[in-house]
């Protein structure tokens, strides 16, 4: 395993200038850690996705890179004090965790987070995690944390992983052109920020124009928030005007807050998802729905969208 240190984010200069000058320029917020919501269903929604898109990529022999910019710790404890202060992941993974008529699919997922685990639900694997446990010897991961000490759990959780991962503590944001295009032109990358920021609303942007700039082949997917700010709302409706080939997937689980806070879902833009995907979409996302479903108000929406 290769580690660097913290980098500099280098300025990044198109029509969002003004704006990602001031996100540049200003501190980071360092504040937010994954693991007081590991298991929640976002991180359902975001994994199951993310275990079929690594599926469909070992389908050839030709090995890929897989891309993480907010990579976090990789694997969190669900009985540690953090994630018992909100216990976010008994909404989410606990709900399917004992169930054996789901969709195979699901199962897929599934059986990622059993492969910790013995009968009892104690530790959740992150997206880069999860991304080793499937990935071939000649795959590879480069993985991106600023966060010192996520930075350090990653390093530690990640540690036997060999030559494979590359593990770098700076802002994947800014470091994303680093590794853009992949030596084998195969690649997945995941955008994945907090978004406690709001600045990361517009980094987003421009990170999937930059990624389309300089690998216009390679599948990208973007988690996003669904809240009752307008950011949360466009978000989406920008992406489109960037990627020509895309598929949209959210999840409400729940009624928005009467007071307009908090996040009543989320959701995933794939800019060249597989075309398999939406069809194995159609298929999991009622079930998903009715598994992780706060309240009756519930739904899915899929959508996509190709030249």
């Amino acid at each position: 395993m290769q580690i660097a240190p913290q980098g500099e984010a280098d300025n990044v200069t198109d029509d969002l200038e003004t704006e990602l000058e001031r996100c540049v320029i200003m501190p980071t917020m360092l504040s937010y850690r994954h693991s007081y919501h590991a298991g929640n269903h976002a991180d359902v929604l975001k994994h199951l996705v993310l275990v079929q898109l690594l599926r469909y990529f070992n389908q050839k022999e030709k090995p890929y890179w897989y891309i993480d910019t907010h990579a976090g710790a990789g694997c969190f404890a669900l009985d540690s004090i953090h994630a018992k202060k909100t216990s976010e992941f008994e909404s989410g993974i606990s709900r399917l965790w004992s169930h054996t008529d789901l969709p195979p699919e699901i199962n897929d997922y599934l059986d990622q987070v059993k492969a910790l685990n013995t009968s009892l639900l104690r530790r959740y694997p992150g997206s880069p995690l999860i991304a080793l446990q499937l990935m071939r010897p000649d795959d590879r991961l480069r993985l991106f944390e600023l966060h010192s000490t996520d930075f350090k759990l990653l390093c530690d959780n990640l540690r036997d992983a060999g030559r494979r991962v590359a593990i770098v503590q700076s802002d994947g944001f800014a470091d994303l052109k680093s590794v853009l295009p992949p030596p084998p032109r195969r690649g997945l990358t995941l955008i994945d920020p907090s978004y406690e920021d709001k600045r990361d609303y517009v980094r987003v942007v421009a990170a999937v124009k930059e990624a389309q700039s300089r690998f216009p082949t390679g599948t990208c997917m973007i988690w996003y928030p669904l809240l009752q700010r307008g950011d949360a709302h466009q978000l989406p409706e920008k992406l489109k005007k960037i990627a020509p080939d895309w598929l949209n997937v959210s999840v409400a689980i729940k009624a928005p807050s009467a007071d307009g806070f908090g996040m009543h879902g989320s959701g995933l833009f794939i800019v060249n998802p597989p075309w398999t995907l939406a069809e194995l979409l159609r298929r999991t996302m009622p079930v998903m729905t009715d598994l992780l479903a706060q309240d009756d108000t519930a739904a899915f929406n899929l959508e996509t969208g190709a030249t």
